[in-house]
């Protein structure tokens, strides 16, 4: 199976880590894109300014976690406070707002809530490279 690269659209900016991380754990785009939509949980992302949803997969007797890191890119045209409440979906529904995905991964296994994977050193790296390409 060949794996489709995803274009950036109106909505969505696809870092290459992201991309990468995709062929790495043979995670499509359209998946990635349920995980956005109707995520498990959602916590506060390992880098700054960034948000974590996660979607449960596998089976009860071996558990897996779909992960995917993004990241709201700054509109100028919109309001200061609406930023605190809005949900994802509204996020995603917004015109003109655009979010950026960081990273992806897939977790053996089920994490703690309000706790996320560890992330090894060496993805660090590509985190903060996708971050300050802003």
């Amino acid at each position: 199976m060949r794996f489709k690269v995803p274009q950036d659209s109106e909505s969505i900016v696809w870092t290459k880590h992201s991309i990468e991380k995709m062929i790495q754990y043979q995670l499509s785009e359209s998946r990635i894109k349920r995980v956005l939509h109707s995520p498990h949980r959602q916590e506060e992302g390992i880098a700054p300014k960034t948000i974590a949803v996660m979607q449960s997969v596998g089976t009860e007797k071996y558990p897996k976690e779909i992960w995917v890191m993004f990241q709201e890119i700054k509109n100028k045209n919109r309001l200061k406070d609406k930023t605190a409440n809005d949900s994802l979906k509204n996020l995603l529904k917004q015109k003109n707002q655009k979010i950026r995905i960081i990273s992806v991964w897939r977790y053996p296994g089920k994490t703690p809530i309000k706790e996320l994977p560890k992330i090894p050193e060496e993805e660090w790296e590509f985190i903060k490279n996708a971050l300050n390409e802003e």
